[in-house]
């Protein structure tokens, strides 16, 4: 089966705009039914070209899970890993943790804040661990007795949160869980050479429960809106692999001139050095 590749900001967000497939999705991240789902997707506008719309995607939603808890879930696409996401990640989580749309009351009438989950999915992924998903998890602990604390005390759960990682770029022939197989649809392994906006998956080894996930993905295809969506995103990113190359080249230009300079320095020092010498060796006794 041919799909549109969700590793576009724009197809993932296609994906995710249908309640369905999000709830089948988060379901199996979180690892707990979802049963209600109020969802909202931000698309950032890039500030050098306000015209280009999808080239980030925070997806933020308020989940009711099986034991009737709700939680606020949080997701990045990121096909990029360095330190700049990192601090760009905080300041989103940190905006969340503000918004006072997330706080909500209790029975008794006090508020409290909705429990964060974070998910990324990871275009370069991890350094130290090759596992497909992460999962990081809160343990309460008696600091004496080190026994583990069967509670989720409002006060934590509202100032520290879960994550979930899914390293895209680790997901290559993983297919040992059900949520391995779901993920299948981000291994990039399965992206067509021709042409990457597409992937070719086995529809009889995909799990049959989530097989809605490949039909949205197989619908994505006809939308004009998103096949022009991969094609802008496409030519941004080419945009900003000429500008990383051409800054790269510049940086090596400026290194080599500096090495240039500062060999001529050398150079000159050693001049200075042998003229005093010989001026002292002129000099009459």
């Amino acid at each position: 089966m041919r799909i549109a590749n969700p590793i576009y900001d724009v197809v993932f967000k296609y994906l995710l705009d249908d309640e369905k497939v999000a709830k089948l999705l988060l379901s199996a991240l979180l690892g707990q039914e979802v049963l209600e789902l109020d969802g909202r997707a931000t698309e950032v506008r890039h500030e050098a070209n306000p015209s280009l719309l999808v080239l980030r995607l925070d997806f933020a939603a308020t989940v009711r899970l099986e034991d009737g808890s709700s939680k606020l879930v949080l997701i990045e696409l990121q096909k990029a890993h360095n330190p700049v996401d990192v601090l760009r990640f905080r300041k989103y989580l940190g905006s969340q943790y503000a918004d006072r749309n997330n706080i909500v009351a209790d029975s008794a009438g006090r508020a409290h804040g909705l429990p964060i989950v974070t998910v990324y999915f990871l275009g370069e992924g991890l350094e130290l661990t090759t596992a497909p998903v992460v999962r990081v998890g809160r343990h309460y602990t008696d600091a004496a007795t080190g026994e583990h604390l069967q509670i989720a005390e409002p006060f934590v759960e509202a100032l520290t949160h879960d994550c979930i990682v899914v390293q895209i770029n680790r997901l290559k022939d993983r297919r040992r869980t059900e949520l391995e197989r779901l993920l299948m649809v981000f291994d990039q392994g399965l992206a067509e050479r021709a042409d990457p906006h597409h992937l070719e998956v086995l529809e009889e080894e995909y799990p049959e429960r989530y097989r809605e996930v490949l039909r949205r993905l197989l619908r994505a295809i006809a939308e004009k809106k998103v096949r022009d969506g991969m094609d802008v995103e496409d030519d941004y990113l080419a945009t900003l692999l000429d500008k990383d190359r051409l800054l790269a080249d510049q940086a090596r230009t400026l290194e080599a001139q500096a090495q240039t300079l500062e060999a001529q320095a050398s150079a000159l020092e050693e001049k200075d050095r042998l003229i005093e010498a010989l001026k002292r060796r002129a000099k009459p006794r």
